[in-house]
């Protein structure tokens, strides 16, 4: 037998498939070293705790949007520019992902040369802000293709205090009547003509004083008038100390201080109970808010409003402050509060005249009083003895008494009424009493563009509304009216309720481990679609230091009255319009399964425009929605100039949902 020779050893089959396995083997994984190496996103697999986030793999895609950009930009069209489809990620990955690079490190460099990670997200150096205009072009990072978009214009600097739909002069001009204050109402931009540009900061715009200091002072440079300071600075308002405006705390009727008035209203009804019994106020001609403000260490959430009159910046200063407040007027229509809303409406020298029109504008205020509510008047008709103030305190007081409230206390400066619990005082009335019981079918929670009435509004004859826990056990307590919330169809609504609870409060923690919000200066927070307000109610419970305004949109279930119940400001809007608030008033605008709806009523772009509009310098957006619009809105995003990053949730790269999260930079012309 001829012996095997080493050729003939290498030649069998079962040593050339093993061979060539090898080979092909070890040609993969040089491969793949190669492919992780190059800057190429990582194949991720999660098996990581509920919400947890990731850096999504459409972040780095671009897409034409010159079709989303809105209609009128046509008019103007500025010079056509690239934009950066992948800016550089400033967020820190998830603390808790078991599947994390223990040697990878995310921070910045300090004085030592050492990493670090003890730095703030999201905010801005004025000197450092980025120039945004139309000449520079910025090119596509990817080598094989370019995207070209148009990036928005800034607006003229006349615009800094835009509001669009109370500063249409075309429309006002057109009005008919104006003596009831029709020309504080919204006149909005007819479709095609909205806002198309970003709104500028005034000239030095710096990073706002961080609550509680901003109680007491703001920067001039952020709200550069001085009117109010001139016209009511003897009377305690505000005064204007070099760069600063100061707030001592006054006010017209409570020169000596907004603590010891509230002391005073406290002494004269203990049933008030700030913060326990009485959480919710609307404050109604607010001034800068210095009510609303020294109620907030009560526990009392107030709704600060006035008109954009002579004195237009008060709800500005307000909120630059960090206090709740939106720009309102009555006049003819429902303010956008529901029925029942507060237990203490406030009026100190409002310069309102409550008796016209068969008294119609108290009765808006009645239909916002909760049952067995409180309204507080301080006015020279409660303590001046002149005949014309002594003729109008008379009419208050037999319009009061057709109300059926009563007249509690009258001391010094203030008088205080109280609303009846139910509708047994009405039906005793002699028939053909006037004001009139609205008709059963009226709506009292139905208040987008809704006349007012100069009708009772009926209390629901089960007792819902009345009877609230107090603060704070009513915020995770189901209210009464939550059973009265509309649907299509038939739901649990306790334990959707407490489902939204549950979801808000993982969620929120986990943004808290992830993207240490702990470390971000929030005070003014937006949720521009609130449900039945989980995500102010998760806030509260996580301890941040800030109010959140739930906006209720007109394209869903109307919620408001579970927002009150619970202890949570909220006002209704339909976001195809712009929102009734000065330039740069929030800190954080929070968007949850918002755009998949509203983008089949209105162009997406509009509602981020209006976006960017209201948010500070320095702000941020986080956005969870459906993955079919997120692209759009990554782009739409960039083109505004906010730094974008399109992150995964805890679901992984499959799931049917996105987290955009923006970061607004100061932009100058």
């Amino acid at each position: 037998m001829k012996p095997l020779i080493n050729t003939d050893f290498i030649k069998t089959p079962q040593i050339l498939k093993t061979t060539a396995f090898a080979l092909i083997s070890i040609t993969f994984f040089y491969l793949g070293k190669h492919w992780s190496n190059s800057g190429h996103q990582q194949l991720l697999f999660f098996s990581t705790p509920q919400n947890s986030i990731s850096i999504s793999p459409n972040n780095d895609k671009s897409f034409n949007i010159t079709s989303l950009i809105h209609p009128n930009q046509s008019d103007h069209p500025p010079t056509e520019q690239a934009i950066n489809p992948t800016p550089p990620s400033i967020y820190p990955p998830p603390d808790e992902s078991p599947l994390s690079d223990p040697n990878r490190t995310f921070g910045i460099i300090d004085s030592d040369g050492k990493m670090t990670d003890d730095f703030e997200v999201g905010e801005f150096d004025p000197d450092i802000a980025e120039n945004w205009g139309n000449e520079t072009e910025i090119e596509s990072a990817s080598a094989n293709f370019k995207v070209r978009v148009r990036k928005y214009e800034l607006c003229p600097g006349s615009m800094r205090e835009y509001i669009p739909c109370l500063d249409n002069v075309e429309a006002i001009k057109r009005l008919k009547l104006t003596e009831k204050g029709e020309r504080f109402e919204r006149h909005c931009p007819e479709k095609g003509k909205g806002l198309n540009c970003l709104v500028p900061p005034p000239k030095g715009y710096r990073q706002p004083i961080p609550w509680p200091r901003s109680r007491d002072e703001v920067w001039y440079s952020n709200v550069p008038h001085t009117r109010l300071a001139d016209d009511k600075g003897g009377q305690n308002w505000i005064s204007k100390e070099k760069e600063k405006f100061k707030f001592p705390g006054g006010g017209t009727q409570f020169i000596h201080g907004a603590d010891k008035y509230l002391d005073q209203i406290a002494q004269m009804v203990p049933d008030i109970t700030f913060g326990h019994h009485t959480r919710m106020i609307l404050d109604v001609g607010c001034g800068v808010a210095s009510f609303g403000a020294y109620l907030l260490s009560r526990n009392v959430m107030t709704m600060s409003i006035a008109p954009k009159d002579v004195h237009e910046n008060q709800i500005q200063f307000a909120l630059e402050r960090g206090v709740p407040a939106m720009v309102a007027a009555f006049a003819t229509h429902r303010l956008l509060y529901p029925s029942q809303a507060f237990e203490l409406i406030h009026c100190s020298r409002c310069r309102i005249n409550w008796t016209r029109d068969d008294g119609i504008l108290l009765l808006e205020v009645n239909r916002m009083l909760r049952a067995g509510g409180y309204f507080a008047w301080a006015a020279q008709p409660v303590y001046k003895h002149e005949h014309v103030l002594e003729e109008q305190w008379a009419e208050m007081l037999n319009l009061t008494t057709h109300l059926c409230w009563e007249l509690v206390k009258k001391e010094g400066y203030i008088a205080i009424w109280k609303k009846p619990l139910n509708n047994n005082c009405y039906l005793s009335r002699d028939t053909g009493a006037i004001p009139p019981l609205c008709d059963p079918d009226d709506d009292p929670d139905n208040v987008w563009y809704v006349d007012l009435k100069a009708c009772i509004s009926r209390l629901p004859e089960n007792g819902y509304g009345a009877n609230v826990p107090t603060w704070p056990s009513r915020l995770h307590t189901p209210p009464d009216r939550l059973q009265s919330i509309q649907y299509e169809s038939y739901i649990a609504r306790k334990e959707l309720l407490k489902a939204e609870n549950k979801f808000w409060s993982e969620t929120i923690a986990g943004y808290v481990r992830a993207w240490h919000w702990k470390k971000f200066k929030l005070r003014n927070v937006m949720d521009m679609k609130a449900g039945f307000g989980g995500f102010a109610a998760a806030l509260i419970d996580q301890g941040f230091d800030c109010w959140v305004l739930n906006v209720v949109p007109v394209s869903g279930s109307n919620t408001l009255p579970v927002l009150y119940d619970r202890g949570l400001l909220g006002v209704m809007h339909d976001w195809c319009e712009p929102f009734d608030t000065y330039p740069r008033t929030y800190d954080l605008l929070h968007a949850a399964g918002l755009f998949s709806v509203e983008r089949k009523r209105c162009n997406m772009s509009t509602i981020m425009l209006e976006m960017d509009r209201i948010l500070r310098p320095g702000g941020r957006v986080y956005i969870r929605d459906s993955l079919d619009v997120m692209d759009e809105l990554l782009q739409i995003a960039k083109a505004m100039g906010w730094q974008a990053t399109l992150r995964d949730t805890s679901e992984g790269p499959h799931a049917s949902y996105r987290i955009l999260t923006c970061d607004k930079r100061l932009l100058r012309p």
